[in-house]
């Protein structure tokens, strides 16, 4: 991956904004240093629009008090935000993880709320902010990312108030009960009501914040309009009185924008010879079972990965699968190993795979085989070739891509997809087999159906999937979401 200096910031129309750089810096064993695309979803969505359009990205290194100048990295020009170790600590660990994360997923696990957290949480907002201020071209669109910048848009705005600004929220946001629980619930409405649209993954969402809004602030909403008043406090922008009789508001457009995935590659990939073989030989190393299962996740409390090992634990127990005929592989990518309940959640599914591997396995079968840590894109497509069963048993999840990525690679119209009524993906994915994890007997019923599941009727739930998944790609999710974005700053301009 190329680095070279460019043209300094503030000449950019497109300016993504989010927690982390779309790249990696990587520390060879002889002390050199370069930069790698990141594995993550969101650079997955977003690169090929920051591509077309020649953009910039403001974001953290994920290294600590390192500072980094402006370098453009394949066609996308990158700034780096420094943070210092106490930044990652309270910001990003506390705050975002371990109060905001619980929280918007259904409390879970408990929030913790720290003020110190708070605080530096509006420091290192306001740091993004004024970094995007600095790249943004006079008029400039500017799109914020998920929960860890809910401040950011109202900042900006109080900065350059001639920018058209969007935000993505890529996690669920929580029903009113339990949003209002935050101490500084108020504020994080606030801040997202500096935007000119908010993207939300399904229509609940949406809807949840525009009853936030009224509760908190009483603003007027008229689905998916919101309607802020033009002189307000907290709001920070007076302006001048020909335009208030114009106007007495600002609309502000909250509405569901289901992210998707690059489906085209996926299926690509997957029709590749080198993955298809390996893909055998997936099946070949298990042993060859009728039945292969297949789980992948990051290590989080909200993936449901203990209830579906137990599930699969108790059809072992009571005969209804023999471990000869039905494996399954757990994927379980690190995730945020220094927050206390992750490290917790390692030792639990660990000990309950060991447990479940020391009651069932055989010299020549496991019952289950764990992986802590990531795959290659490539890697991934064949495991998903391989998979006959593709569980995803999320207890709350914004969308779940892992889901779409196996329907895209399932170019031969075969594999069952069990999916969380709880996870965003299920309002698009409706011919999956549709379950509530927290129904163990129901989820055994499902994968019991799953592994029975006629040849013909297979293929016709996945030719379904498929239709839908490769009709709404990631492409399509950013093209819409710009467009109502652009109509919205047109349309501000008129008024």
């Amino acid at each position: 991956m190329t680095q070279t200096a460019e043209r300094p910031p503030g000449d950019y129309d497109f300016v993504v904004v989010s927690n982390r750089l779309p790249v990696d810096r990587v520390v060879a064993p002889d002390g050199s240093a370069s930069w790698q695309q990141s594995p993550g979803g969101l650079v997955t969505a977003l690169e090929p629009v920051m591509r077309a359009r020649d953009g910039a990205w403001i974001g953290w290194s994920g290294q600590p008090d390192l500072d980094f100048e402006p370098f453009d990295s394949d066609g996308i020009q990158v700034v780096p935000v420094r943070l210092s170790a106490r930044d990652v600590e309270n910001y990003y660990e506390g705050f975002s993880n371990d109060t905001l994360w619980p929280l918007y997923h259904d409390v879970i696990a408990p929030p913790t709320y720290h003020r110190e957290w708070w605080d530096t949480y509006v420091e290192v907002n306001q740091r993004f902010a004024e970094a995007a201020a600095a790249a943004s071209a006079p008029g400039a669109v500017v799109w914020v990312q998920d929960y860890q910048l809910q401040l950011v848009p109202k900042m900006l705005r109080l900065l350059r108030p001639d920018l058209t600004i969007g935000f993505f929220d890529h996690i669920p946001f929580p029903p009113y009960g339990i949003y209002s629980q935050l101490p500084w619930r108020t504020q994080i409405i606030e801040g997202l009501l500096g935007a000119d649209v908010i993207g939300f993954q399904r229509v609940a969402d949406a809807n949840n914040f525009s009853r936030a809004v009224r509760r908190l602030k009483g603003y007027t909403t008229k689905s998916p309009i919101i309607e802020v008043p033009l002189v307000d406090d907290s709001e920070g922008v007076r302006v001048t009185a020909p335009i208030r009789r114009a106007k007495e508001f600002r609309p502000v457009i909250a509405k569901a924008f289901p992210i998707s995935i690059d489906s085209a590659s996926w299926e690509d990939l997957a029709r590749t010879p080198s993955v298809q073989a390996r893909a055998r030989q997936i099946r070949a190393d298990l042993g060859n079972p009728k039945t292969i299962m297949l789980g992948v996740d990051r290590l989080d409390y909200t993936k449901g990965i203990g209830h579906r090992l137990k599930a699969f634990g108790e059809l072992l127990t009571d005969g209804s699968v023999a471990v000869e005929d039905v494996t399954l592989v757990q994927v379980a990518s690190p995730s945020r190993e220094r927050v206390q309940t992750y490290m917790r959640l390692r030792d639990e599914i660990e000990l309950t795979v060991g447990r479940i591997n020391g009651d069932f396995a055989t010299i020549s079968h496991t019952a289950i085989s764990y992986h802590h840590h990531g795959y290659p894109r490539e890697e991934m497509a064949a495991l998903y070739l391989a998979a006959d069963i593709m569980l995803v048993t999320a207890l709350r999840d914004g969308m779940n891509l892992v889901a779409k990525e196996y329907v895209a690679t399932r170019f031969d119209d075969d594999g069952v997809l069990l999916l969380s009524e709880f996870a965003g993906a299920a309002d698009e994915l409706s011919k999956a087999v549709l379950i509530n994890p927290h129904d163990i007997d129901g989820l055994k019923e499902a994968i019991l159906g799953a592994i029975a599941m006629p040849d013909r009727e297979r293929s016709a739930r996945m030719r379904s999937l498929r239709k839908r998944v490769l009709g709404n790609d990631v492409e399509k999710w950013s093209r819409e979401f710009l467009d109502v974005l652009n109509d919205s700053a047109a349309d501000g301009r008129r008024g």
